[in-house]
């Protein structure tokens, strides 16, 4: 696959369908590949008039890694935001934000449609304010504005998910399969389907360092609400009833920031994107891209 060189990194790439047709960008969330946007996704998308551009974010699969940054030092960085102080971390959400333009860049694309899930959704939303004449239109799935007003994530989800996995395959790939099965929501969990997503994750690029500085970097620039104001172009905002990690009422603080923006609630979703509702999040997207 082709590289992007931006930022003085290397970005991995990948494109789906007709380059003549509209852009979309999509961008994955915490210490996910691109593998996270599935081909079920990804050709629907092309299917309907999309020109599908997925990519690793820095730190993770194929593109450049910080391992010469450590590991932060994470209580020290909440102490930090707790003070109102902006923390020291190895980069930061807007760093990665401008890697996303950079990818547009590599392709000579002026304006795209900007899609993001989860911590994806938050850099698709700094892409939105921090670059505007780049967006056509802007979808947030799963995500949140880092206020922290909002109520916090469920714990006991947070300790199993983000306690420390095995580094030997098959042991890696079970923990995870079992760790998906806690975030799915009620209705949707497809073991077959995790199952064949965490292999293929690991044996494109194991690399869990990677996790810990981008988990770092959604501290800076923290709560991005008041910026996300100025958002003009058409929103659609998506959010699962059942989301443990970004509770439901993320989805509708961003939803009643940004101006004119939608919001679809799906009932049952947790923090995935399961087959059956697939459709659903294509349909809504392509309708807001016709805005």
């Amino acid at each position: 696959m082709p590289k992007a060189y931006v930022n003085n990194i290397e970005i991995e790439y990948e494109t789906i369908g007709d380059s003549n047709s509209k852009p979309i960008l999509l961008i994955a969330g915490l210490g996910s590949q691109l593998l996270a946007w599935s081909d079920e996704i990804c050709e629907s998308l092309a299917d309907n008039g999309f020109f599908v551009i997925k990519f690793d974010n820095r730190d993770v699969g194929l593109s450049t890694k910080f391992e010469d940054a450590g590991i932060p030092d994470m209580m020290e960085i909440n102490a930090a935001y707790t003070r109102g102080e902006i923390p020291e971390v190895p980069y930061t959400l807007e760093d990665m934000a401008d890697d996303a333009i950079g990818v547009l860049d590599a392709l000579n694309i002026d304006k795209a449609h900007i899609c993001g899930a989860s911590m994806g959704g938050m850099i698709a939303q700094i892409i939105s304010y921090r670059h505007p004449s780049r967006v056509l239109s802007l979808a947030v799935i799963m995500s949140t504005t880092g206020n922290p007003e909002l109520p916090p994530s469920k714990p006991e989800i947070l300790m199993q998910f983000f306690a420390p996995v095995p580094s030997e395959r098959e042991a890696y790939i079970e923990e995870m399969v079992k760790r998906d099965s806690l975030i799915n929501g009620t209705f949707f969990y497809d073991e077959a389907q995790s199952r064949q997503y965490r292999t293929m994750e690991y044996d494109r690029s194991y690399y869990p360092q990677g996790i810990a500085r981008q988990l770092a970097a959604m501290a800076v620039p923290g709560n991005i609400k008041p910026r996300i104001t100025s958002i003009v172009v058409p929103t659609i905002v998506i959010h699962g009833s059942e989301d443990p990690f970004n509770l439901i009422e993320a989805g509708k603080d961003i939803a009643t920031t940004i101006p004119e923006a939608e919001l679809l609630i799906l009932d049952g979703m947790g923090h995935s994107f399961p087959s059956e509702i697939i459709p659903q999040i294509i349909n809504v997207i392509v309708a807001n891209s016709n805005k």
